[in-house]
């Protein structure tokens, strides 16, 4: 089906503005397009050539012999500003700029900007500026001002990157990877990645999509191009820059967006399934797991090795990337004793090198059949060290993988302990038939957690069964917006009343009323300031715990108002064994609001254990969310304690979660702290609501 991006990416016609053969980017680009097979009418634009590598050449736009379709512009940016527009005169739909769009003696709007302005007002497609161009090699388009490797073959896997040469290693060294489409696609002036990745979506060769990001422009366009990954059950894997603070602020002027909070990213990559990795290697690696032809069963890894010592190596490994190792059948078991050499345990990871004699390669072999046909492997690895110079031993693949791969039809993978095989003849051929052979187990392991989270991703139930009331949220959200400042205790008893289990609370104006509602209240109970912008009462001993008589509490009332003059907030002492908890809500300006969950109370910025979330999520989500804190073990049941009501704390999240998305509008943070979390339910003892400017 025709694309919006086609004229850009599949173009009918192009033009080379700048076509030489003195072997500047007009010679690759034009080089390119010829060795990539386009099949589509060629010019170029010279004032002075008659032709270029035997495209015809024409003195300008005017001069065209018809209307071109995408003028890729190999000119320095000293000239591109009129060139750019004549092809606006010419109609022309889609462009091409690698330069970076800047000069010298520039002033204010940048050239960078006047260009932007112009493109975007005749609603022309730019792929750039400042990067690579693209390879689209399934269509025979290659517009690209750098050479890249000339065996490409059109496969499934999509590279994006906002990084000019970012991937480029990739997509020029890696024969493994069958491209159908790559992108570098730099400034995004018009044509950003969310867009690039809708097209690739509605390719059906498309298997598996890279992406590697520097920022997210159109966070909402994004989303939805996720949503429709996840529809087609395409896996994507991103390989995200500004983790650190340091990288974060170089993004920004880099690439001229907002990094963003890593978290938030996270965040956002958690909820639509989009698996995260940590460098280059991961990256690729992942992407040719992705790839393979044989579909991931249930349970986790097998793997063989012929090293007892490289076998405890992967042990650790895998547990630094999360990887979990299949549990064997004792049938399994009993049949791994009958063929091992004696002395050999059958356990998972296996060392099947025993004797080594005539009949090893039988029993490796066998060893991993059986290993993977067990109910409880969803996939093997066998190990190996190259042989004398880097030799690939071809019985590994031959014999040991076709015959796991002929028995269970599930994935099985032969991984290198060190780099260097990627180029290897048999290496390419084997990946290419759907035995992999990859490089380095810490690659390989994250892409094996890669694959395990997306097919748990992919069953994972979803569902939100909470409902809130429509009228109540249309009350606070128009109460919210025309206020300036709101309450601990107006926003414990909003919450209440939608539906959390919040301490409710009243603010006290004099001693006459304080009596009558403790009175009312019953002891015990706390008695804090309310005295607008404090936010750290105890820090200030603005908090009063524990209070059981009228005696204490006017004295308590008493030395609150000398040290914190004004309006106080009376509520039940909350009676609780259990452990204090932080939910709250932030708004992040690119990707909106972020709730985060775990351990609270005073100390909770210390510990800082907690996870974010983008919300609205489900129940099954936030208990997800509890089982990766670092010290889930306290909500376990801890030396005799009895375990947290997990359940309680996960629908008190869900439900916090969707007023959150409702009244973020107006709220720009919420922290519900602590949250007190004991073995039979959860409450809210303490609220913050921060408001938008636009409110104040």
């Amino acid at each position: 089906m025709p694309h919006r991006l086609d004229p850009l990416l599949d173009p009918e016609s192009i033009v080379v503005v700048g076509a030489t053969t003195s072997g500047g980017m007009g010679t690759r680009v034009i080089k390119n397009l010829q060795h990539g097979g386009f099949k589509g009418k060629l010019f170029g634009l010279h004032p002075k050539n008659k032709e270029a590598l035997g495209v015809p050449c024409y003195p300008d736009f005017k001069s065209l012999p018809e209307k071109v379709e995408h003028a890729i512009f190999a000119v320095s940016d000293e000239r591109l500003e009129g060139l750019i527009d004549a092809a606006i005169e010419a109609n022309v739909k889609a462009m091409s700029i690698m330069s970076m769009l800047y000069l010298d003696e520039d002033q204010k709007p940048y050239l960078k900007d006047r260009i932007q302005s112009k493109l975007k007002n005749s609603d022309i497609l730019l792929c750039g500026a400042n990067g690579m161009g693209f390879f689209n090699i399934e269509k025979g388009v290659w517009v690209n001002g750098h050479f890249t490797r000339p065996n490409h073959e059109p496969g499934g896997v999509c590279i994006i990157s906002q990084s000019g040469s970012g991937v480029a290693g990739i997509i020029d060294c890696e024969e493994r990877i069958n491209l159908n489409l790559s992108v570098s696609s730099g400034s995004e002036l018009t044509v950003g990645a969310e867009d690039y990745l809708d097209y690739i979506l509605h390719q059906e060769s498309t298997t598996a999509v890279g992406l590697f990001l520097e920022t997210i422009r159109k966070p909402e366009q994004m989303i939805k191009a996720f949503e429709l990954a996840n529809e087609k059950k395409v896996p994507i894997v991103v390989l995200k820059t500004g983790r650190t603070e340091r990288s974060a602020e170089l993004t920004v002027s880099h690439s001229g967006g907002l990094a963003g909070v890593d978290d938030y990213y996270n965040a956002l990559f958690e909820r639509y399934g989009i698996q995260r990795v940590s460098d280059m290697d991961e990256l690729a690696t992942t992407l040719i797991m992705f790839d393979q032809p044989y579909e991931l069963g249930d349970g986790n890894m097998v793997s063989m090795h012929d090293s007892g010592g490289e076998r405890q190596l992967i042990i650790d490994i895998a547990d630094q990337q999360g990887v979990e190792f299949a549990e064997l059948e004792e049938s399994t078991t009993q049949k791994l004793e009958e063929i091992l050499d004696p002395g050999l345990p059958p356990v998972n990871p296996l060392d099947a090198w025993g004797k080594g004699l005539g009949d090893a390669d039988q029993i490796m072999a066998d060893c991993i059949t059986e290993m993977l046909d067990d109910p409880n492997a969803s996939m093997a690895a066998i190990v190996m060290d190259r042989g004398p110079l880097g030799v690939i031993h071809e019985e590994y693949i031959e014999e040991y993988m076709k015959q796991a791969n002929d028995r269970t039809g599930k994935p099985v993978f032969l991984i290198t302990n060190r780099q260097g095989t990627g180029a290897h003849p048999l290496v390419v051929e084997a990946t290419r038939k759907g035995m992999p052979v990859l490089d380095g187990m810490h690659s390989f392991l994250a892409g094996v957690r890669c694959l395990h989270q997306y097919r748990d991703f992919l069953n994972r139930k979803d569902e939100i069964n909470v409902d809130l009331n429509a009228d109540k949220l249309k009350k606070y959200q128009g109460q919210l917006q025309k206020s300036d400042f709101v309450s601990e205790a107006d926003a414990l008893n909003m919450f209440f009343d939608l539906g959390l289990n919040a301490n409710q609370s009243k603010i006290i104006a004099n001693e006459e009323e304080l009596v009558s509602t403790a009175k009312e209240m019953g002891f015990p109970l706390v008695l804090k300031t309310a005295v607008e912008d404090v936010y750290h009462k105890s820090e200030l001993n603005g908090v009063y715990l524990n209070i059981d008589t009228e005696e204490k509490l006017r004295s308590s009332y008493k030395e609150l108002q000398e040290k914190l003059p004004g309006n106080a907030l009376l509520a039940k002492m909350v009676q609780s064994e259990g452990v204090e908890m932080i939910v709250g809500m932030t708004t992040d300006q690119q990707l909106g609001p972020m709730v985060t969950i775990g351990f609270g109370g005073y100390y909770a910025e210390a510990m800082n254990d907690a996870i974010t979330l983008m919300p609205p999520f489900s129940k099954e989500m936030a208990k997800n969310a509890l089982s990766k804190l670092k010290m889930k073990t306290l909500l376990e049941g801890y030396r005799g304690s009895k375990p947290a009501d997990l359940d309680a704390f996960a629908e008190f999240a869900s439900r916090f979660s969707m007023i959150a998305v409702e009244l973020s509008n107006q709220v720009c943070e919420i922290d519900l702290n602590p949250v007190i979390l004991g073995n039979d339910n959860c409450i809210a003892v303490d609220a913050l609501i921060s408001l938008h400017q636009q409110n104040k």
